[in-house]
């Protein structure tokens, strides 16, 4: 069954465009993992929602333990976004 998920992405203040790169390179890996990037928006104040569907949980939960993700979010220290994550389906 068909995972869906809205990632609701916190830029560090005064380090959006270090989570900016961050993200590109984290979204990146999505398809390692059996997951797709659906929408991917931004507010004006640097707000992004990203709306990512995965092909069951066990792809999420490879995706969150995948080393090169992690070693990219240790790199960024508190320059790192916060992201609140919404399981979600359609009505």
């Amino acid at each position: 069954m068909d995972l869906l998920l809205v990632a609701i992405v916190e830029m560090a203040d005064g380090h959006a465009e270090a989570g900016r790169r961050y993200e590109d390179a984290v979204l990146a890996l999505l398809e390692r993992h059996g997951g797709r990037l659906e929408r991917r928006l931004r507010e004006s104040g640097g707000t992004e929602v990203h709306v990512i569907r995965f092909a069951g949980r066990d792809g999420l939960d490879s995706f969150m333990a995948d080393p090169g993700r992690l070693a990219l979010r240790a790199e960024l220290g508190d320059a790192a976004p916060a992201t609140r994550v919404l399981e979600v389906r359609d009505i």
